[in-house]
């Protein structure tokens, strides 16, 4: 099924691991540049060059920088642009705020993750909007959490950010819908990343609270990057034109809403 990507340009948030990077390859693959922005430069490089030797693919280009920095993002798109003379897909993820309950975090924690869950999403298409428009079949992309639809314990931060990245998202593709642009999120269950290891590391039996969560999954498993990627590649390509506003559960059946 040729997605209509090549030849596009794309800006991929939390590019150099996990689901970000995944994203990037699985575009790339289908033959669309991409600008892989996140903090870890050595990281960033792997993946470039592993993007590099895809014989068909996309070009790659490393942007190292912070998602919660207001120039790091703005210069993503500036050395998008610079690179490709395009963007026409901006992905927006970033790691996950710290976990705690409400007596565990303090104003600073509520503000960090505030800029690094909302705020980045915000400043990153902001500043991608003129060239997405002007693409004419832009596209946005939100990396989110189930706990958009179900909350997590323990996950605060995440169970009150991440719903209004949803809002947001949902606000925006009435604006941007009559310049061609859709805006969709994509809400993750249990994907098999580094963040998710780390999480089950702070537990007394890691492997047993791995086991405890598969179980509830109705697919018994966990999911992995690849397959959020094939989502997220889905949601930017010419098929998908006609899908916007929407939040797609990628969890293996976990959530139980009627509508998810």
């Amino acid at each position: 099924m040729d997605l209509g990507l090549r030849g596009c340009a794309a800006v991929v948030g939390g590019a150099s691991s996990g689901m970000g990077r995944a994203i990037a390859g699985r575009l790339a693959a289908e033959g669309c540049d991409v600008s892989l922005f996140a903090r870890r430069a050595d990281l960033l490089d792997e993946a470039v060059a592993e993007i590099s030797a895809l014989s068909e693919g996309g070009r790659a280009h490393a942007v190292v920088g912070d998602s919660t920095a207001a120039a790091d993002l703005e210069r993503a798109v500036d050395e998008t642009l610079g690179q490709f003379d395009r963007i026409d897909i901006v992905v927006n993820n970033t790691g996950g705020p710290p976990a705690g309950d409400f007596g565990d975090l303090a104003d600073d924690d509520w503000q960090s993750g505030f800029e690094l869950t909302l705020l980045s999403a915000l400043r990153l298409t902001r500043a991608a909007l003129p060239a997405l428009r002007q693409s004419g079949r832009g596209r946005v992309v939100n990396i989110t959490s189930m706990a958009v639809k179900e909350i997590n314990d323990g996950l605060l931060l995440s169970n009150a950010l991440r719903p209004g990245v949803t809002g947001w998202a949902q606000h925006l593709s009435r604006e941007e819908g009559p310049n061609g642009i859709t805006v969709n999120s994509i809400a993750p269950g249990y994907i098999d990343t580094d963040r998710l290891r780390y999480l089950y590391s702070t537990e007394t039996d890691p492997d047993a609270a791995r086991r405890r969560d598969e179980d509830t999954i109705p697919l018994r498993r966990f999911g992995s990057p690849d397959e959020i990627a094939a989502a997220a590649a889905f949601l930017c390509s010419t098929s998908a034109s006609y899908i916007t506003g929407v939040t797609l559960l990628v969890d293996g059946g976990l959530t139980r809403g009627l509508l998810s």
